[in-house]
């Protein structure tokens, strides 16, 4: 039988699930840009919002870590774990200020590249919502990696057919440089994700 010396410190599992959850309500936010009539204003500064609580649960996180003697698992893990989804939230926002900036949404439409790139990056955060509260146990996240891993691929190749789309000569050449500006902060983002799900493996295998 394994014993652990390591106290079952709940508040931590309870930030880095917060955190994942403040992803979604990202994710549902860029969701919306692809609706008709959307206040393209509105999904920036509910964005901002949402990320400005990103950044006090991650706050919170690190004075949690610093103030606790003996943490659940590794303290640089928890550090970088928090700080890693606090970059995917800043990603997400990016996105949503960029598209209002730029005015982009004032075009017919985004391309078709582009919403999937967001649809990708909607079912990585639910996928990390719902991973998170299970590191208290630590069993059953290679399912959570894996799966990450595979719609980060999926993003890969959306990205890459976004490219194809804007150099082909649909768009001008200013509208082009702000979309591949936006393009670069979704794939960014999709990358980000995987970054959460490979310190989780790294955490669970050195807890395993």
């Amino acid at each position: 039988m394994k014993f652990s010396f390591r106290p079952v410190e709940g508040a931590f599992y309870d930030l880095f699930t917060a955190a994942a959850r403040n992803l979604v309500k990202g994710t549902e936010l860029l969701n919306e840009l692809a609706l008709p009539g959307v206040d393209v204003q509105s999904v920036s500064e509910r964005l901002t919002d949402v990320e400005h609580d990103s950044d006090q649960i991650t706050h919170d996180l690190y004075k949690k870590i610093n103030s606790t003697f003996i943490t659940p698992f590794d303290r640089a893990d928890i550090y970088s774990l928090g700080s890693q989804l606090d970059d995917v939230m800043d990603h997400l926002e990016a996105v949503g200020n960029l598209l209002y900036l730029y005015g982009l949404t004032e075009l017919p439409s985004l391309p078709r590249e582009m919403h999937e790139l967001i649809n990708v990056l909607d079912q990585q955060s639910k996928v990390t919502a719902e991973a998170m509260p299970r590191l208290r146990s630590m069993k059953g996240l290679d399912e959570y990696w894996i799966e990450i891993n595979r719609l980060e691929n999926d993003g890969d190749r959306a990205y890459r057919m976004l490219l194809v789309r804007l150099f082909s000569g649909e768009y001008d050449a200013l509208t082009v440089l702000k979309m591949k500006e936006v393009a670069d902060e979704l794939e960014a983002a999709c990358d980000a994700f995987e970054h959460v799900a490979n310190t989780v493996e790294t955490i669970a295998v050195k807890e395993s």
